[in-house]
């Protein structure tokens, strides 16, 4: 039996939404394949934590090939299945299609040099899926042509931002990938002034200013206060009674909890196309790192470990170096070393939230244990992150 680690990455479309998420069972952590039993029994074990309502969530299982056996998980409705052409025509093929055709499961087909025998099982496809590492642009626009009537055609693996956007002109609907996390041009030189005054009032914060100071700087700027009571009276927040008013807001949160939620407010500040998306990123890896701390940290600096994962994409979001951005904000030590790469007590429960975001199953595994935490303790800090980052207005 293996240790299974789910990483993820979002689906996103044309006008830069993501809309679905896509879960990857690294199957055989150590290095050996898995089999069908140890993704049933991951799943089992994070079912009451499977996100809700309507929006997709893919699952896959990499270099393993999909079995028969994954039909003992009793699949959500939100679910679509990865499965690899060949996977259709192998030597368990027919068993695996007989099981699709009864159990009527949505289906994402991957594209490969088996798909025309795939697609003539008569298994129902909902999505097909090309590779873009495989594919040319000219083969993806022709086969996304060919099959469109098929399914909704997805891009995999695609690297750069100008890629994303030929996938889309090539008629593709969305793709799952981190490429709007890769560095664009060359950074700028500062924060433009609606990013400044936020960080001004975070710093106001940190340090306890007066509240008759900190709302002298909020109506300086009207968005900023809508923006930030938007936040805190977010689905996520949990809170039993409606915040009003700033002052209300001090009251009742107190400065820590209120810091918090300028952090994201503050990673909301971009006008970046592709801002929804990385600060849907950010909210992930900032509710994850705090569950992946407790119990492994000072209760008084769970909310640390929450801004550092915030704070994390703040330079892919405001194109200015990480560097210029701390040396504007007064932050903890901890946060800034962590933040900047320099090490330190956060270090690993960033690494550890970034390497959920690829598909090495062994490095998941490697960071998980530098910290003592089991593979599923990782997937259901995971799935709760999300469930989170979707409750909050972005």
């Amino acid at each position: 039996m293996s240790d299974v680690f789910i990483s993820r990455q979002p689906l996103v479309n044309r006008q830069s939404h993501i809309i679905a998420t896509r879960l990857r069972l690294n199957l055989g952590a150590d290095g050996q394949l898995g089999d069908m039993n140890d993704a049933v029994r991951t799943l089992n074990a994070v079912s009451e934590l499977w996100p809700k309502g309507e929006k997709p969530v893919f699952v896959g299982f990499g270099a393993t090939a999909c079995e028969a056996a994954l039909l003992d998980w009793g699949t959500p409705e939100n679910a679509t299945l990865e499965i690899r052409a060949s996977d259709l025509v192998n030597g368990n093929g027919a068993e695996l299609v007989s099981a699709l055709k009864d159990w009527q499961p949505s289906v994402c087909l991957h594209f490969d040099r088996h798909a025309s025998q795939a697609l003539a099982t008569g298994v129902s496809i909902r999505f097909i899926g090309f590779d873009r590492q495989t594919l040319a642009l000219p083969q993806i626009k022709l086969l996304a042509a060919r099959t469109r009537h098929l399914g909704i055609g997805i891009a995999f693996n695609v690297e750069q931002p100008d890629d994303f956007f030929a996938c889309m002109d090539a008629g593709l609907a969305a793709a799952a990938s981190w490429f709007f996390l890769k560095p664009g041009p060359a950074p700028a030189k500062a924060l433009n002034p609606g990013q400044a005054n936020l960080i001004r009032l975070l710093n106001l914060v940190r340090n306890n200013a007066e509240v008759r100071e900190i709302e002298s700087a909020l109506k300086q700027d009207v968005a900023i206060s809508y923006k930030l009571l938007r936040y805190i009276n977010s689905a996520g927040m949990g809170l039993s009674c409606e915040i009003q008013s700033f002052r209300h807001a001090v009251t009742l949160l107190g400065y820590e909890k209120l810091h918090r939620w300028l952090s994201l407010l503050l990673s909301s500040a971009s006008k970046d196309p592709m801002a929804p998306a990385m600060m849907h990123s950010a909210l992930v890896r900032a509710r994850q790192m705090e569950l992946l701390a407790e119990g492994l940290v000072e209760r008084n600096e769970i909310d640390n470990l929450f801004v550092t994962g915030a704070f994390s994409l703040l330079d892919a979001l405001f194109g200015v170096s990480m560097e210029k951005i701390v040396e504007t904000m007064h932050l903890p030590e901890s946060i800034s070393d962590a933040l900047l790469g320099n090490g330190g007590r956060y270090q690993p429960f960033l690494d550890l939230v970034r390497s959920g975001e690829g598909d090495d199953g062994a490095a998941i595994a490697e960071q998980a244990a530098m910290l003592g935490l089991t593979a599923e303790q990782f997937n259901r800090s995971q799935l709760q992150a999300l469930a989170f980052a979707e409750t909050i207005e972005c």
